[in-house]
This record gives structure tokens, sequence and C-alpha cells, in this order.
């Protein structure tokens, strides 16, 4: 499966779909230390840049077989001023249906906060799914959270209360987009509404940390009203994560960077990278995580993607 991410951030579809093997033939993404970040992860994959200049990209139609992207959520977003497609960064869920137009790629999986469901009641969303009809895709969406979403290297799902849609579509009559995220398939990947509070553990787990904890029993968060009560972070977002305090006891610290980045299901130090020469500031990896999406949530799709293409076309497909 080769796939084109825009809105790259620092590509958590890549970590995600990298044990399916599948393969990133380019980026878009402009934020400076985000690049640096793709530029160091990835020197392969060249990052096409400014989303709106895609028309110029070298990319040949029918050469991409996935588009993945999470367009701007500020817009839409409940803690914001929730313009909607009145907003630049909100249009730009028009350029990516432009995209779609121009590579034509069989699927695509587009992610924001749940917020745009509701955005201009509901007709934002619904212009958005609507391009799609028009541009020969049939779709679905579902609303995952990153604290439920179980699949291989997440048994457990994250630490984070991160709730999110997903939509997932398919060129052609086929009801594949319906069996990705409504339908279960022959998979392990499972969707499972639990509350096991183990995974702060491996989160808690980290040298940086000055008072390392084992069992987080509250967050609390500043500028956040009241306290956060439970075993997982409040939604990871680009401004105040690092206002978190984590409480045991009498033991009271902020999250360390690593556990920040396990929180949205990196790899350690994911974001320790050199930017213009000198290591990266806290609120840079901060905002970088924030902007993520949630690394389980991507492999469990791509999971589900996976199979669905197995069942679809069986003798084609060497997994079974």
């Amino acid at each position: 499966m080769k796939f084109l991410s825009v809105f790259s951030g620092i590509e958590a579809a890549s970590v995600a779909w990298e044990p399916l093997g599948w393969e990133a033939i380019g980026f878009s993404e402009i934020d400076p230390f985000p690049c640096s970040i793709l530029a160091h992860r990835f020197p392969q994959v060249p990052n096409f840049g400014d989303i709106t200049r895609h028309e110029s990209w070298n990319i040949d139609p029918g050469t991409v077989d996935l588009l993945v992207g999470g367009s701007p959520c500020q817009s839409f977003s409940t803690s914001g001023k929730r313009a909607g497609l009145d907003d630049p960064r909100g249009r730009l869920m028009l350029t990516y249906l432009d995209i779609v137009a121009q590579l034509r790629p069989r699927w695509i999986v587009w992610e924001n906060v749940v917020g745009v469901l509701h955005s201009g009641r509901g007709r934002d969303f619904g212009s958005f799914l609507g391009g799609l009809v028009e541009r020969g895709y049939q779709f679905a969406y579902r609303v995952l959270d990153a604290r439920y979403t179980r699949v291989d290297g997440y048994p457990r799902g994250l630490p984070q209360k991160r709730r999110r849609v997903f939509v997932v579509g398919y060129r052609g009559r086929d009801n594949a987009a319906e069996r990705v995220l409504l339908t279960y398939s022959k998979t392990t990947a499972k969707y499972e509404e639990t509350h096991d509070t183990t995974a702060m553990d491996e989160v808690a787990r980290t040298r940086e940390a000055s008072s390392p904890i084992r069992t987080v029993e509250c967050f609390k968060v500043e500028n956040f009203p009241g306290e956060w009560h439970g075993t997982a972070f409040p939604t990871l977002m680009k401004s105040g994560v690092e206002a978190a305090l984590l409480i045991n006891q009498k033991h009271i610290r902020r999250p360390s960077m690593v556990e920040l980045e396990r929180a949205q299901g990196f790899p350690d130090n994911w974001t320790n990278v050199m930017h213009n020469g000198k290591p990266p500031t806290k609120a840079m990896r901060v905002g970088a995580i924030g902007n993520s999406m949630a690394v389980n949530c991507m492999r469990w799709i791509g999971r589900r993607i996976e199979a669905v293409e197995a069942e679809m076309h069986p003798l084609t497909n060497p997994k079974t």
C-alpha cells in the first residue's frame, strides 16, 4: 500500500503503518519544527510543503493507494471560535477533497475533532461527505477514543482521553469503508470500551521523571476547570499540555516529554530532534505531540483496511 500523508505533523500514520509494510510516497507539512522531525526520521520521503500548491506536486494520478490526513481542527473545536468553513483553516478540508479528485486514491482516511460533527449545524461535515460522494467514494465515519482502541503494539489502548472522528472512504461501489469502520472482519484489531487502567504504568516508567510514579491518581491542569481524576491524560493539545500536573500521594510534577510521547503512542524521544542546529524547546515538542493523531487509532484503521483488502482480493494478497 502506497500512501500520501497530508497535514503530516510528526507522522502518526507512518509510525502506525510501518509494521504493515506500507510505504509513504510523500508528506505535506509547513510547520518548521515538524518539518525538521520529518526530515530526520524520514530522510528518503519528500515533503511537498504547502498543501494549497498540490497541483504542482509531481505525483501521477492513480499511483497513490491511500490519502491520509487530518485537516486543521481549530475552526471546528469547541475550545475555539468555531468559525467552521468561514475560517481559512477550516476550508483546508475542501483542499483535501481537491487532492482526492486530482489523485484518485483507492482509499482515503481523514481525521478531525468531534466538534466537526456539529460545526455549522452539521452542514460543514455534510459538505465534506457530500464532496466524497461527488468524487465517486462511498464512506463511513466513526468516533474512536484512544483509550479504548486496542491493536497490536497497543494491547491496552493509550492512557489519554482522545475522542476523534475518523472518516474512511473507498472509491467504488463495494461497501469496503463500512466494513473497515463499522463491521468486524477477520482481523485481531479490536475496539473495546473497557476501563483497563494499567496502561498508565507503562507511560509513568521513564528515566526523565525526577519522581517516577507507578500509578497516577489524579491530574490537575492549569486553566482547566476543576481536576481531572483518573488514570488517563486529558486530551493532549498544542497548548496547555505541559501544564498538567501528575499527583500521586505527596509527589507532584509535570509530565516528561517521553511520557507525553507515549500517551500519544510514539516511540520514546520521537520529537527530540535538532531544529535549526539547536535542541528543540519543550514548547516545540509539546505542540508537535498535541497536534498529532493517536498512533494506535491509525494502526487500528490500517489493520482493518488490510483485512478488508485481503477479503476482497484473496488471490492477490499473500497474507491470506
